[in-house]
């Protein structure tokens, strides 16, 4: 049987799960006052996700920190985001004891995000697995190619997307390497940058259609509206900038091997951790 590799974006399954029950101000205060919701949730996210797609190994990816290379090129990245809610600082190193005690590896890296991670360790194990990314994140959609497909979080539990090179190609008209000079030209407001004021996703997507590239846009800027055109020469830094910050590494000194990311969970172990905790009946939702 050929292996098949779920990397997850733990970050994305966390918050996902912490807001879906913060809202109501619910967020599971076990005996020990520790807010267990993030955490809950999470689990919920990954079993389900794990009876889906039935994967042969799992791996978990983390942001480590606020500082990456990313708010070094530009301090206003990600800038537009408060501090995390009180409730769930707790669960974010609690959260990783859980995912150790399924025997699932915990991989970050300072001064990268997740997605760096997910990226670099998709192209380690491209040859020898199918690779299915977690998340919720469209940023990741960058990353899809022959081998490497994403698996996107829709609302509620056990509701997905998932994006191969053909669909993708068919909904967004364009090539998933091409999201990233996308994101350059129309920005990403939830992480704080803007690419070039007044061209928005329609105007940009059209651009990369016809020209391709960033390159091929510069190349063509007379063919251009004259509004078009002024718009990208007056932000041109910005615009290469943008691109940088959109862009996900995947050379990051990060590394796993497959031996230890083999989904087997030791049902005592996670016993223990899961009666520590306080959850019942989440050990039932796994095969």
């Amino acid at each position: 049987m050929k292996n098949k590799v779920m990397l997850v974006d733990g970050m994305a399954l966390l918050f996902r799960a912490f807001y879906a029950t913060a809202m109501s101000g619910y967020f599971m205060v076990n005996s020990k006052g520790v807010p267990t919701n993030a955490i809950h949730g999470f689990i919920k996210h990954l079993f389900t996700a794990v009876n889906t797609y039935k994967p042969s190994h799992v791996i978990c990816c983390w942001d480590m920190g606020s500082k990456t290379f990313r708010t070094e090129l530009y301090p206003n990245y990600k800038g537009n985001r408060g501090e995390p809610p009180v409730e769930l600082i707790p669960q974010f190193d609690l959260v990783k004891d859980v995912v150790e005690s399924l025997d699932i590896p915990n991989v970050g890296l300072d001064g990268y995000e997740a997605d760096d991670c997910i990226g670099t360790l998709a192209q380690h194990y491209k040859e020898e697995a199918e690779v299915l990314i977690l998340t919720g994140d469209q940023d990741i959609l960058q990353l899809i190619e022959k081998n490497i497909h994403v698996v996107l979080l829709k609302k509620g539990y056990g509701n997905y997307e998932l994006y191969k090179e053909d669909n993708f190609y068919d909904e967004k008209g364009i090539h998933p390497p091409q999201m990233v000079d996308l994101k350059a030209l129309m920005g990403d407001s939830s992480d704080n940058y803007p690419g070039v004021k007044g061209i928005g996703e329609k105007t940009a997507l059209n651009l990369l259609i016809k020209y391709g590239s960033i390159e091929g846009i510069l190349e063509n800027l007379g063919s251009l509206t004259k509004a078009q055109r002024t718009k990208i020469e007056q932000d041109l830094e910005m615009l290469h900038l943008s691109r940088k910050l959109a862009r996900i590494h995947c050379e990051v000194a990060v590394n796993c091997s497959l031996d230890n990311a083999l989904f087997n969970i030791n049902r005592e172990r996670m016993m223990d951790k899961f009666q520590e905790l306080e959850f019942k009946n989440l050990d039932k939702m796994i095969g």
